[in-house]
């Protein structure tokens, strides 16, 4: 007998963000392996008696491997349980969600992917802004501001990123921020190009402050808060943030 997994996008973090499909797989899920910052009142949508295990990961402490994440999934599957692989923002968004397939594929186990509200997009919903716009900002592009050993990636395409019409969607990327803002501005981006950094989007906790891509680098240097954040810089437009 072997069960089955749902890949479930838990969103930025508020249930009012939860697409109806990603509700109705916790509902019924018989376990819930769940990141971390998809903890929390979205895991009260569970239904009494799941199994709730949290396998998530955070910069700086400690964290379930990997492959112990994959073993447990398969491990779930195999005793025919319905499993949700509770992941935050999207899961296809910097998630290690082929790492996870590649395992139930191995293992003949079947899966599904539900989509869901990126922080990106949450984020500049709440800033009140757009992450296009007609004239200026014609091209999106979302990246991760750290490799596995949490440095900025050493092949990152910095004339990409400093693409002055083009906005660009940093994860994972406080601390590495300050060498990312030297490189662009040495490759010809304004040091005053707007720039947002928006922590722990959608929770009580979330904090939205502008800045500019030189201002936040100095301000990051000194940075000691630990939540979850999201950098945004480019042509972004005046909202209400």
């Amino acid at each position: 007998m072997t069960g089955f997994v749902s890949f479930v996008s838990s969103g930025p973090g508020d249930p009012g963000l939860l697409t109806v499909k990603a509700a109705e797989r916790l509902k019924s899920a018989d376990a819930v392996l769940f990141d971390d910052l998809s903890s929390g009142p979205i895991l009260a949508l569970a239904r009494p008696g799941a199994d709730l295990v949290g396998v998530g990961k955070r910069a700086g402490r400690p964290s379930p491997k990997q492959d112990h994440v994959s073993r447990l999934l398969v491990e779930y599957a195999r005793t025919g349980a319905k499993v949700v692989r509770l992941k935050s923002g999207d899961a296809g968004l910097f998630g290690r969600l082929e790492e996870e397939i590649v395992s139930l594929k191995a293992e003949g186990i079947g899966y599904e992917i539900i989509p869901g509200v990126t922080s990106a997009s949450a984020a500049a919903a709440l800033f009140g802004i757009p992450l296009t716009r007609r004239l200026t900002a014609r091209r999106v592009q979302f990246i991760t501001g750290a490799d596995v050993t949490g440095a900025l990636p050493g092949d990152a395409n910095i004339a990409a990123l400093a693409d002055p019409q083009a906005t660009t969607v940093v994860y994972m990327g406080k601390r590495t921020f300050p060498d990312l803002a030297a490189r662009l501005v040495a490759q010809g981006l304004p040091g005053d190009t707007p720039a947002l950094l928006a922590e722990a989007v959608s929770t009580p906790d979330q904090t939205m402050v502008r800045f500019t891509v030189e201002t936040l680098a100095r301000y990051l240097k000194d940075a000691e808060s630990t939540q979850p954040a999201l950098i945004l810089y480019g042509p972004l437009a005046e909202g209400n943030g």
